[in-house]
């Protein structure tokens, strides 16, 4: 289990420059005193990533203003240097763009994932180059393991990989966001807060007198304020761009029109029409048709699915993998379910549920886990639910 594993003795950097991404809150401000006792030159680094009509700019998030500023006060009071890089138009293109046609397409996206592997571990890279850095680091709670440091060094599937691990923190533990990082990524990525609890990274920023020490985690998306996605899609897309149609139950009843299949995803139950005798559900999403199809919390069970751009962090391959027993997270808070992952190629793998689970979701990730290790994890495909009465409505 996770919570045996127990903290390596920090190993000595010889010197080694690192580039810190920090957001300017308590987690990546005490990643880089940790670092720096660690004998890493640390050079800090904000990531610029609002436009100039961003609706969350004036707010203290970490694409706003105010992150920038607390970043670079933590970096002055730590004695290393903290620079700003705009990245904006990047923001826009792989992340802010995925999340509209995401959307868009019937399929709810996890931007976080995309953020980490395109930017953070991504294009931040060429930034390190260009400063002569060694690795990336971030304040993620998560374990990277690399190949000379790894337990599992000459063990099958380990040789010569970076392995990554929960962090011992339950309540914290990042891994989900990263499964989507190539070796490349991995073998010159640092998590140093990977082996710490919340509260001991609250307690060195009191000690070091941080005024960030006990700034509020942020529990939301960006670039959304208030969570509210869909008044982000108005804003974004504009109303033109959304694809209205019918919302229809699983024997093909039409039910009600609606604005937009932006609008809902799997589960989803505030803003169905009533008159059911039964709370109704999300329970597909056609994007061909613009159908919203619903029904029972019961018809959300699902048992298998499949997934697609699987990235295998822990083997080369899919060549030498056949089927395998693994814990299965369909999205970041789910507590994890066992199931059986057969690799498919090209990078796919279906996933047979030991027991059925609720609101399993395409576009989400599905992350395969071995104890505490990611072994990879890839793309929520959809799943047709529609039975023979909805395909003969007209679309």
């Amino acid at each position: 289990m996770a919570s045996k594993k127990q903290p390596r003795k920090s190993v000595r950097s010889h010197g080694r420059r690192v580039l810190l991404g920090m957001s300017g809150g308590v987690d990546s401000s005490v990643a880089g005193y940790l670092l720096r006792e660690q004998g890493y030159q640390v050079i800090g680094v904000t990531m610029k990533v609002w436009p100039q009509d961003c609706i969350s700019r004036a707010e203290d998030k970490c694409c706003g203003p105010q992150a920038v500023a607390d970043a670079r006060g933590a970096a002055h009071r730590l004695g290393f240097p903290h620079y700003v890089v705009d990245e904006a138009d990047q923001f826009e293109e792989l992340v802010i763009n995925y999340f509209s046609s995401e959307y868009q397409a019937g399929r709810t996206p996890n931007p976080c994932v995309m953020c980490n592997e395109k930017l953070k571990f991504g294009s931040l890279w060429q930034k390190a180059e260009a400063l002569g850095c060694d690795y990336v680091a971030t304040g993620h709670y998560a374990i990277i393991d690399h190949a000379n440091e790894a337990a599992g060094v000459g063990a099958p599937g380990y040789n010569k990989r970076a392995v990554l691990r929960r962090g011992i923190d339950p309540r914290k533990d990042q891994s989900y966001f990263l499964f989507s990082l190539r070796q490349e990524q991995l073998q010159r990525a640092l998590t140093p807060l990977g082996w710490m609890a919340k509260s001991e990274i609250r307690t060195i920023a009191r000690k070091l007198g941080l005024k960030v020490a006990d700034k509020a985690d942020s529990q939301e998306i960006c670039f959304v304020p208030g969570q509210d996605y869909k008044a982000f899609l108005r804003s974004h897309l504009g109303e033109n761009q959304f694809h209205r149609g019918g919302i229809y139950d699983l024997e093909g009843n039409f039910i009600a029109g609606h604005e937009g299949i932006e609008m809902f995803t799997i589960g989803q139950r505030k803003g169905l029409p009533g008159g059911s005798a039964q709370p109704r559900y999300v329970v597909d999403l056609d994007p061909e048709t613009n159908r919203v199809i619903v029904g029972s919390a019961e018809d959300l069970l699902v048992e298998e699915f499949e997934v697609e751009r699987v990235n295998w962090i822990s083997r080369a391959g899919v060549n030498d993998l056949g089927p395998r027993d693994a814990t299965v997270k369909i999205r970041y808070n789910h507590p994890g379910t066992r199931a059986t992952v057969t690799p498919l190629e090209p990078q796919r793998a279906h996933v047979r549920l030991w027991e059925p689970q609720k609101a399993v979701t395409p576009g989400q990730a599905a992350v395969f886990y071995d104890d505490d290790v990611v072994l990879g994890g890839g793309w929520i495909c959809r799943q047709v639910r529609a039975g023979p009465a909805l395909a003969m409505i007209p679309a």
